[in-house]
């Protein structure tokens, strides 16, 4: 099973992002990540120092967010619907896209509910809740 580390995820996306700007060849998940990273202009200079990026810290409670913890939940729900798994998240992310007339601004509200997810789930001891995590979506709609 896939399971980097912090620094892995974040030498990562510099990597990605140094590339991006070299206009160097991408891998097909560098290209999805470089995509996400031109979304998030206010990550690019995290990005660009691969030094400080291994060592800031990002507190729950901070106030600013993780680039790379908001930056890998884009690369998962791409993931997610590219399969359709959970089940229908798919044609939810299409409908919210329409509705919002913006794929990213959707993002954002899927985002929303994976993160309440994933912390309902760590808060319990239980698994992910992918029903639960559809319903939240379609009340965002």
């Amino acid at each position: 099973m896939f399971n980097p580390s912090s620094d892995d995820v974040r030498r990562f996306f510099c990597e990605a992002y140094r590339k991006q700007q070299a206009r160097a060849p991408l891998t097909p998940i560098e290209a999805m990540a470089a995509d996400w990273i031109g979304h998030h202009p206010e990550y690019h200079a995290v990005l660009g120092d691969v030094e400080t990026a291994l060592t800031r810290d990002y507190q729950v409670d901070g106030a600013q967010a993780n680039p790379f913890l908001h930056l890998s939940m884009h690369l998962s729900i791409d993931e997610q619907i590219s399969i359709d798994q959970p089940p229908g998240i798919r044609a939810l992310a299409t409908e919210l896209t329409l509705k919002l007339d913006d794929a990213h601004a959707a993002q954002h509200e899927i985002m929303e509910c994976l993160g309440e997810m994933i912390w309902n789930a760590q808060r319990n001891g239980t698994p992910p809740d992918g029903v639960a995590y559809i319903e939240a979506i379609k009340r965002r709609l």
